[in-house]
């Protein structure tokens, strides 16, 4: 506003002014007049106010801001004459000046007598909004716009008339200070008064929700709130108050607790209506099979709704009889409807313990149905593990096959898991079903014979078999005993001589052959034992048996010498 224009007029001058206009023969310079508007061309109007010239003022003087002009030819109007003749012989008018003159001697009056006035924000500025009070601008700041709530978006307010007090006015610096929340806080006194002489412990209220937080909602009761504790939104169990609760909309609580000396009031919305727990047995029956939705999803378990009415929750293991169940998410979604079976009503949590798995026929009852130990079929790779792999078996039941059934050669395992991956088919073999530990145990080193045994069916134990020195140690000769199936055997020291002073490993070399006797198997290493003294002593047996007896009183070196001899 510019304030070189703008004159300070006391109460008298402004009734001087008026009078003035209605007498066109002494019409004199600083003065407001009525003229008509006789010509609106390239967006200058042309007035007429019955001087000897007519006076232009922009048609941009005639419009409300943020607004249209709305005039017409022929129209009558108030105006502030200027200049009665200039140095160009014009008439200059202002309809700006004559509007604020008469509206800041009318808000001058309304500021006086602490009356409201109607206001119309066109803008939004830095810390407020401007107003436009009948042609003069105000400005109304973010602090005195509501009471009730912070208005995030002040958009929602432009254009719309708004009753003001004036707080603060200097006509000289042109500034005016409205506020809305003055006139809020008078309304809102009252309505508190009034409702606190009426409100009671179980009276029924209406109010406008004012805030949401994760422990509830706040509640405008006019001039008085109260807080709607999340547990008392509903009688079911809701993960925020939003999901529930819209921001200003208006609702119905109930008065649960009144502190009358701290005006604090705590209210519940699920009040309402009767507690569905009470009838609880009436509705639902343990076994019975419902339709239930998902209402959330965490690592352990989903929880449902049950009749809109009744909380419920699956726990992970009766999700499905897989016995390492995937997470919850993988089997159900969040607002999926499914059927699910009660198994348990438990009052004191006010939660109903139900399954999903249990809709179903458990499929290890019909496994055996299908599948017997020895079987052999190809399958899935659904998950891998440093101790195995689990596969797919039917239904909801899976297979493992641990890393030391996956090959006949225990030092072959670690890389051949390393080579599987998900989703590969592999072929397995059962090798036991355990209904009742729900457990089946699968091997693939299974579905060829075991070399070791092929060995022994051939070479049984007391057989004598040749073999090459692999491997020398303290302890005993590492043996080769079968070069393509990779089995070994293992001389013990004690065992390289019958004769004591011949147990020396020293006496052998690597790759030398020698012969040796099957002892016994090591079920845990799958290495056979051998023995040399143990052939010793099946030579020197058979040797008596054919040559000699012992019972003769020949020794063994007198029947060899002999034999020698010959």
């Amino acid at each position: 506003m510019n304030q070189n224009n703008i004159q300070k007029l006391s109460n008298s001058e402004y009734e001087s002014l008026i009078s003035n206009s209605f007498n066109k023969s002494k019409i004199k310079e600083k003065t407001i007049v009525a003229g008509k508007i006789i010509s609106i061309v390239n967006d200058i109007v042309t007035i007429d106010v019955g001087l000897k010239s007519e006076g232009r003022i922009p048609i941009s003087e005639f419009s409300r801001p943020g607004q249209k002009a709305e005039i017409e030819i022929g129209d009558e109007t108030e105006v502030y004459i200027e200049n009665v003749d200039n140095a160009y012989g014009e008439t200059l008018l202002s309809r700006e000046k004559a509007v604020k003159q008469k509206a800041w001697h009318d808000l001058q009056e309304s500021f006086a007598q602490n009356k409201v006035v109607t206001g119309v924000p066109f803008n939004r500025v830095k810390g407020g909004m401007s107003v436009d009070l009948n042609g003069v601008t105000a400005f109304l700041p973010g602090s005195q716009i509501d009471t009730r709530q912070i208005i995030k978006d002040t958009k929602e307010l432009l254009n719309k008339p708004l009753e003001l007090m004036i707080l603060k006015m200097d006509k000289y610096r042109g500034n005016i200070v409205v506020s809305r929340k003055a006139i809020t806080e008078n309304e809102l006194k009252e309505q508190r008064q009034e409702l606190l002489s009426s409100i009671e412990e179980g009276s029924i209220i209406e109010g406008k929700v004012k805030n949401i937080t994760d422990y509830g909602a706040f509640i405008d009761l006019g001039g008085l709130d109260g807080l709607v504790h999340v547990t008392d939104i509903s009688w079911t169990k809701i993960n925020n108050p939003s999901d529930v609760l819209e921001l200003n909309s208006t609702i119905k609580v109930k008065v649960l607790k009144f502190d009358e000396e701290l005006s604090r009031l705590s209210l519940g919305i699920k009040q309402l209506s009767e507690n569905p727990w009470d009838t609880v047995s009436n509705d639902i029956k343990l076994n019975d099979k419902i339709i239930s939705k998902v209402v959330n999803i965490n690592d352990n378990n989903v929880n449902i709704i049950i009749n809109d009415k009744y909380d419920g929750v699956i726990s992970l293991t009766e999700l499905t009889w897989l016995k390492k169940p995937p997470h919850p998410s993988k089997i159900v979604s969040v607002n999926e409807e499914i059927e699910v079976v009660v198994l348990e009503i438990d009052d004191e949590k006010k939660r109903i313990n139900c399954s999903l798995k249990q809709i179903r026929e458990n499929p290890w009852m019909k496994l055996k149905d299908n599948y017997k130990i020895n079987d052999s079929f190809e399958t899935e790779i659904v998950n891998i593990v440093d101790f195995g792999i689990f596969v797919k078996v039917q239904d909801e039941i899976d297979g493992m096959v641990h890393i030391s059934d996956l090959s006949w050669n225990e030092n072959e395992c670690d890389e051949i898991i390393k080579n599987f991956k998900k989703g590969d088919k592999v072929k397995v073999k059962i090798l036991d079903i355990n209904v009742e530990k729900e457990r089946i145990s699968l091997g693939i080193k299974h579905l060829n014979n075991d070399p070791v045994q092929d060995y022994i069916s051939k070479f049984p134990l007391n057989s004598k078999v040749t073999g090459k020195i692999v491997n020398i140690e303290d302890k005993g000769i590492k043996i080769e005993l079968d070069t393509e199936n990779k089995i070994y055997g293992f001389i013990k020291k004690s065992n390289l001589s019958k004769d004591k002073n011949e147990q020396k490993t020293e006496r052998f070399a690597l790759d030398e052959n020698i012969d040796s006797v099957i002892i016994s198997i090591d079920a845990k290493t799958r290495v056979v034992n051998l023995s040399v003294k143990e052939l010793e002593i099946q030579d020197e047996k058979e040797a008596l048996s054919k040559y000699g007896s012992s019972a003769s009183g020949a020794s063994l070196g007198d029947i060899l010498g002999s034999v020698l001899k010959k």
